[in-house]
């Protein structure tokens, strides 16, 4: 079973000595694939100092302007959050299970990615959106602060440990699941559908789109299901809904 499936994701990183620490802290795990969006200085002679000879850690590591693109591979996107969400309930992992579930997802041959936001102010809602699912390290109320490259090691160590734990018996999907960016593409389509049947209000959207990007960032998505629904949509589009009268 191999790591290499778990990308680790950091974004806008203010301190390129964070960025070395985090790939020493993924070079002890065994995990290689780092993605930086738009981090301050990178690549920079503190990044080098501070990742104690996993320079080909960052040699390799993949710079991209968004965080769409970070992911645009992956099947599952998790990201790590210090706040709780009012506004939506979210699956949200504590470091154990986190590992085991990522296991589980390495096992079945998904390429899965761990975000983690900017040192200060961690992701936005925005950000936060792209991810199916959420992870939270308890930390000390007292002193709740935790370094990116500590909570990068904390989680690479339980995703190495989550793989190690996966049954030789487990069975891998039979089927593909599809990528972040083609679910990306059903969603666009998803959203331009429910307008045209004016189940969407684009003045007044709510939670309608977020609460359905959770429900379908939870299942592992098929490329036959994804055409099944896709061909769903485009049956709907075109077509002529009146409401009954009374």
């Amino acid at each position: 079973m191999s790591l290499s499936n778990i990308r680790i994701v950091l974004i806008q990183t203010s301190h390129p000595g964070n960025i070395g620490s985090t790939a020493r802290a993924m070079k002890t795990m065994g995990l290689s694939d780092l993605c930086l969006v738009n981090p301050k200085m990178f690549p920079d002679p503190q990044a080098t100092t501070m990742s104690s000879n996993a320079n080909d850690i960052l040699d390799n590591a993949k710079v991209v302007d968004s965080l769409q693109q970070a992911v645009a591979d992956c099947h599952v996107v998790i990201g790590t959050s210090a706040r709780h969400l009012r506004t939506l309930s979210w699956d949200t992992f504590d470091p154990r299970h986190c590992g085991e579930f990522i296991g589980k997802q390495v096992a079945d041959n998904k390429k899965v990615a761990l975000i983690f936001g900017r040192e200060r102010t961690g992701l936005t809602n925005e950000e936060l959106s792209f991810c199916h699912h959420l992870v939270h390290i308890p930390t000390n109320a007292d002193y709740s602060s935790l370094n990116i490259a500590s909570a990068v090691q904390i989680l690479s160590y339980e995703c190495r440990m989550g793989s190690v734990d996966i049954q030789q018996s487990s069975h891998p999907l039979d089927e593909e699941v599809i990528s972040t960016k083609e679910l990306e593409g059903f969603y666009q389509h998803l959203e331009k559908v429910l307008i045209e049947v004016e189940f969407l209000d684009p003045e007044n959207p709510r939670y309608l789109m977020p609460r359905l990007r959770r429900m379908y960032g939870r299942i592992a998505v098929t490329r036959s299901e994804l055409s099944l629904l896709r061909g769903m949509l485009s049956a709907f589009q075109g077509r002529k809904f009146t409401r009954r009268e009374k």
